[in-house]
């Protein structure tokens, strides 16, 4: 059977969702490549609050960043209940230090909203779209925009 152009429109997309700074966001599946629990990172001098320090992950020290400080939600207590998200940016491997993962949730396209049209553009281009669940909005997370060096780091 041949596939539609409707058909194509309405494939199939799967997030990670999480809570970061006591707010709901989520990461397309194929961005991440491990969830680890918390443990304690080695810190770097001079580094932004959002840059927590840098793992050793199996031979590959990769940055660990606090998701909630770096979209002024304030910094996250870290404890053991609180998770790292290691995701691929391009060619390279971080991790986001978050409060907690809910679910993998999949979702048709056309249920993606586009993010509200507001005066920052930081926030426009950190947030892909938005997608309704129930009483909850979940923010899609632009990684390449989050970690850009027009944010005030570079990977």
């Amino acid at each position: 059977m041949a596939e539609t152009e409707e058909t194509r429109a309405e494939a199939q997309f799967e997030f990670i969702t999480f809570s970061a700074g006591g707010q709901s966001f989520c990461l397309e599946i194929t961005q991440i490549r491990e969830i680890r629990r918390w443990t304690p990172v080695t810190a770097l001098p001079h580094t932004p609050e959002d840059v927590l320090g840098v793992m050793n992950l199996r031979g590959a020290v990769i940055p660990i960043f606090d998701l909630s400080a770096r979209f002024g939600l304030g910094k996250t207590e870290s404890n053991e209940r609180n998770v790292v998200i290691v995701a691929a940016v391009g060619s390279t491997t971080i991790g986001l230090l978050v409060e907690s993962v809910s679910e993998i949730l999949s979702v048709a396209k056309s249920a993606i909203q586009e993010t509200p049209n507001i005066k920052s553009d930081v926030t426009r281009n950190s947030i892909l779209g938005m997608i309704s669940v129930g009483e909850t909005m979940v923010r899609v997370v632009n990684l390449d925009a989050v970690l850009d060096t027009g944010m005030g780091i570079a990977v």
